[in-house]
């Protein structure tokens, strides 16, 4: 097996610059996204002959969960949940009875990729962490007036105590303890603090609880990538204070050791630990399981339930009842006492992106689908989910044997494997349903799609923070020069000699030919194209593009070069933040069939064309 080590830190690293870009781009009046102006722009990119299908009859083969990743949430003093998504950019509010969606906050209401959210002790506000562009988000809940104040990256969990004092902290794109102003005016104190060397040292302090112990206010709180439950004595500890490398501030002073033991533990990402009305912690674990914690003991824990993995946050409402979110399955749900799950809000495909198909039993497509933390497999005719496999942001790379599966977002066939794309993770892989990881290239910074020729991977790769844009070899990393044509590279295709390359910016696609690994010639196959996304060959010598700026799936003839369109009025991703510009990939894939796949992000479905 190729492998090549990637550090935690590094990994990590790179996101946190990918999170300064969208920072940046989103207070930027001249580049900022807005939904509404890109739904009139794609509107009127449209060709008036183009707008109803003459010759395709679509049809809808997957749906997924109605919301796109549930983070935090908490009850509002209506009585509603108010859910968090990270990933569908929005706050969602639920009755939480049957799951109905009263309305929804978007970014047109200054929410922008929410993690965690809060209401103030006497509801008279909603307060919400913008993970990615480390704003913190205040909106008065009788004006519906909202104010914003920056932190830094990876602001995620968010909490009061009961006097009314606010606190957050850092995780994934950054690290340490912050309190807050509750107007958001004052700047935040720095409590905890971790700078290089020891950039993540305190190991992220995920969603947690407050707690008075005489005139002791305490946080409890897990620590996502240590496994540990933790209490810190807020006021005990200086402002700025450092952690070093050897974590030594774990096992002194103002924090405490609750549940866990460093190098080995029961907990496997701890995400959440909240105070249940019986007085014992409930601590939330991403490997779908909830244990009860006793607050003022060594690691004395009792399992609860077991649930799905994926497990995100957890609230408690007034009278006790519980209620959880599933990142990975987008579900939300009671917690009844036995342990089980009422579930208010089913789960199931949260973010479709790349498609590929592979020949099934009985002749049937076996669809796999990139669903971010999830590698989905579809049966083609009838929609049913058959496997689902897990993916990792961080993923364990052993000395000896199989890594794990980072996070997809984009896929290719490669006769009986997949080769998987992600842009989160900053890495291509070789995956097998059988044998798993099988190659593994984590230097890149933005991948967007690889496919392989020539017995190697090329690899699209859209790093406009540094200027890495372009097509690469995924064993060297060493770039393929193509004169500097390609201003923004997306979706990649071959039919084993020649590549077609879509440039998501201006709108071409671009023919190239290769001489061994030489590039011996490049031209436009078809320009003027809205946002090219995914490609794929048709059964008929057609060239099948997703153009996500016009909503549609077009057919480019090979040998005119013309434009036909296949089904339009499609409900593709949603825009992004920031970067890269690209943020999530609209997917297409042809199976042996020839029935044709498409990814329907914006309503969270699978679209299918049959063959005629």
């Amino acid at each position: 097996m190729k492998t090549k080590i990637k550090g935690r830190a590094k990994t990590i690293f790179k996101l946190a610059t990918l999170a300064l870009f969208v920072i940046s781009f989103s207070c930027s009046p001249e580049t900022e996204l807005n939904a509404e102006n890109l739904d009139a722009n794609n509107a009127r990119s449209r060709n008036k002959n183009d707008r109803k299908s003459q010759n395709a009859d679509l049809k809808t083969l997957v749906k997924g969960a109605k919301i796109s990743t549930a983070n935090g949430l908490d009850v509002g003093p209506d009585g509603y949940l108010y859910v968090a998504s990270v990933v569908g950019e929005e706050i969602v509010v639920m009755n939480k009875n049957n799951g109905k969606i009263i309305k929804s906050f978007g970014p047109s209401d200054g929410v922008l990729g929410p993690d965690d959210l809060i209401f103030s002790p006497d509801g008279s506000a909603l307060y919400w962490t913008d993970i990615l562009v480390g704003q913190i988000g205040r909106m008065d809940m009788t004006t519906g007036a909202v104010i914003k104040q920056f932190v830094a990256p990876g602001v995620n969990p968010i909490r009061f105590s009961e006097d009314g004092r606010l606190f957050t902290a850092l995780d994934f794109l950054g690290d340490g303890l912050f309190e807050l102003d509750p107007d958001l005016i004052d700047p935040p104190r720095h409590i905890i603090s971790c700078p290089p060397p020891a950039n993540f040292g305190l190991g992220f302090f995920n969603s947690f609880d407050t707690r008075m112990e005489g005139d002791k206010l305490m946080l409890y709180g897990p620590l996502f990538a240590l496994n540990l439950v933790i209490a810190i004595d807020v006021d005990a500890i200086p402002d700025n204070t450092i952690f070093p490398p050897d974590l030594s501030g774990l096992f002194s002073g103002p924090i405490r050791i609750v549940a866990g033991t460093l190098g080995d533990s029961d907990l496997f990402n701890p995400a959440a630990a909240k105070f249940g009305p019986d007085g014992l912690l409930y601590v939330l674990d991403q490997a779908g399981k909830l244990w009860k914690v006793n607050p003022d003991g060594s690691d004395d824990k009792t399992l609860f339930t077991t649930l799905q993995p994926g497990l995100d946050n957890m609230t408690f409402d007034d009278d006790g009842t519980l209620y959880m979110t599933n990142n990975d399955e987008g579900w939300v749900a009671e917690i009844l006492p036995s342990g089980q799950a009422r579930y208010i809000s089913p789960g199931g495909m949260i973010a479709p992106q790349g498609l590929a198909v592979m020949a099934g039993p009985n002749n049937q497509d076996m669809l796999f689908e990139a669903d971010l933390f999830r590698l989905r497999q579809f049966n083609g005719t009838s929609g049913r989910q058959e496997n689902t496999y897990k993916g990792y942001l961080i993923p364990v790379v052993p000395d000896v044997g199989i890594a794990s599966m980072i996070t997809p977002m984009n896929l290719s066939l490669d006769g009986e494997d997949l080769i998987i794309t992600s842009w989160f993770s900053g890495g291509v892989q070789v995956w097998n349903p059988v044998n798993g990881v099988t190659e593994y290239y984590p230097d890149f910074t933005s991948p967007m799609d690889a496919i392989r020729y020539n017995g190697d991977i090329i690899v699209s790769n859209q790093d406009v923070i540094e200027g890495i844009v372009g097509l690469f070899w995924a064993s060297s990393g060493d770039p393929i020069d193509l004169g500097g044509v390609l201003a923004l590279p997306g979706g990649l295709e071959t039919d084993g000699e020649t590549i077609w390359v879509a440039d998501w910016f201006t709108g071409t696609i671009w023919e190239v030919v290769f001489d061994g690994t030489t590039p011996e010639s490049w031209s436009p196959l078809i320009d003027g194209l809205s946002n090219p996304e995914g490609l794929a060959l048709d059964h008929t010598g057609g060239l099948l593009v997703v153009e996500w700026g016009a909503s549609r799936l077009s057919r480019v003839d090979l040998a005119t070069g013309e434009r036909s369109t296949v089904v339009d009025e499609l409900k593709l991703g949603n825009p992004g933040v920031g970067a890269p510009p690209m943020w999530s990939f609209d997917g297409v894939a042809v199976g042996p069939s020839g029935d044709i796949y498409i990814s329907g992000a914006g309503i969270n479905v699978i679209y299918k064309v049959p063959q005629k």
